[in-house]
């Protein structure tokens, strides 16, 4: 861990946020060694129905089997590699097919069809690559490791701590996709505090206490914490005003917070009283981040025909903008020669933990691999 003379922790040198071979092994660490989230059970609601995943430089094919269980392969055919998808969503009809030679393969990747093939080919021998799938409360999480571990064991206590919302019955009203041109990690850094909220965010400030709440000590797999409401407020809106009805099972005190949590390394979940917010990061450079940012509801709201969202989506709207404009600034900022890391206040534990998380993984790869340390100076 980075630490300035006093022992305070520092923020991380500028190559982390600059240089294209740590950008690759972080996303080796991150989206190729742990479970990352993919989307939302509502996407594949019925046998065959699917939908693309493009994930640190691979194109996966997230689909629901004839028995309801969710799939998920490598959109790479068996035959001579080509990609089985174009479309980011669709219907399979009871089978995938590979658009160059036929080669065809049944929900749950097996191959049932392979035109011209001599005797003695064994169909059994080339089944799509499949990619470990697991679904917590709604949320579709895949890992491309070989060895996953269980998803259990990144989400440590998540599961029960967030039951209340029962998340999997919530579904999906508005979708803003972002394109920003700043480092994955600024982003996350920027989510898990709120010191810059006074001077960024004046819509936030109006409905919450950007000093009040709690953070939860960090884990492994995530980080995160509470925020509470002022001045009469009840949810994060234009005006602060309920427009809905609470989530039902929510016990009084958790309808006066909202909950954010990033859980590594793509998943930003904000729990509200009345509504989930996600966000799903998508890294595509080590200077360029894509966003997917989600409003869930429950299906007794959504059916109401005076329902209204507005007031929540422009208010996050607004705020994600502010927040990746700032994220870009700071993305030159660090480009400049002149960056050299600053210390964190004692307010910024949890990025300082993230820091750590970041090194603890890049030193595991490293040893995985047997690669050599990087040397490209301080900054």
């Amino acid at each position: 861990m980075h630490s300035s003379e006093n022992g305070n922790a520092m923020t991380l040198p500028g190559r982390y946020y600059t240089d294209a071979e740590i950008f690759r092994r972080e996303m080796d660490a991150f989206f190729r060694g742990m479970w990352f989230c993919a989307g939302r059970e509502g996407q594949i609601e019925s046998a065959g129905d699917y939908f693309l995943c493009e994930a640190a430089g691979e194109s996966l094919i997230v689909t629901r089997d004839t028995s309801g269980a969710i799939q998920a392969f490598y959109n790479v055919c068996r035959h001579r590699g080509t990609r089985i998808c174009r479309e980011v969503t669709g219907e399979f009809a009871g089978r995938i097919q590979c658009p160059y030679h036929g080669w065809t393969y049944a929900l749950d990747g097996s191959l049932t069809g392979a035109p011209f093939m001599e005797e003695g080919f064994r169909r059994d021998d080339f089944p799509l690559h499949c990619v470990s799938s697991a679904v917590w409360d709604g949320h579709i999480f895949l890992n491309m490791s070989p060895e996953a571990p269980p998803l259990s064991e990144q989400l440590g206590e998540l599961p029960e701590n967030f039951a209340p919302w029962q998340m999997r019955d919530l579904r999906m009203h508005n979708r803003i996709e972002y394109d920003v041109s700043a480092n994955w990690k600024l982003i996350i850094s920027n989510y898990n505090e709120c010191l810059h909220c006074p001077v960024l965010h004046p819509l936030l400030c109006e409905v919450s206490d950007p000093m009040s709440g709690d953070n939860e000590a960090p884990q492994p797999g995530y980080i995160g914490g509470s925020m509470e409401f002022r001045r009469g407020a009840q949810t994060m809106s234009m005006d602060g005003t309920r427009k809905r009805d609470y989530l039902p099972g929510l016990s009084d005190e958790q309808r006066k917070r909202v909950f954010y949590y990033a859980i590594y390394p793509n998943l930003l979940l904000s729990l509200h009283p009345d509504y989930m917010m996600v966000h799903r990061l998508w890294p595509q450079a080590v200077d360029r981040t894509k966003i997917a940012c989600e409003w869930h509801f429950h299906p007794a709201e959504l059916a109401k025909r005076d329902f209204v969202a507005e007031d929540v989506i422009e208010f996050w709207d607004t705020t994600n903008r502010e927040d990746w404009d700032i994220s870009e600034q700071s993305q030159l900022g660090i480009s400049s020669r002149a960056y050299q890391p600053g210390p964190y206040s004692t307010r910024e534990g949890l990025l300082s933990a993230f820091d750590k998380r970041v090194l603890e993984l890049e030193k595991a790869h490293k040893a995985h691999t047997g690669g050599d340390e990087l040397n490209r100076g301080s900054s």
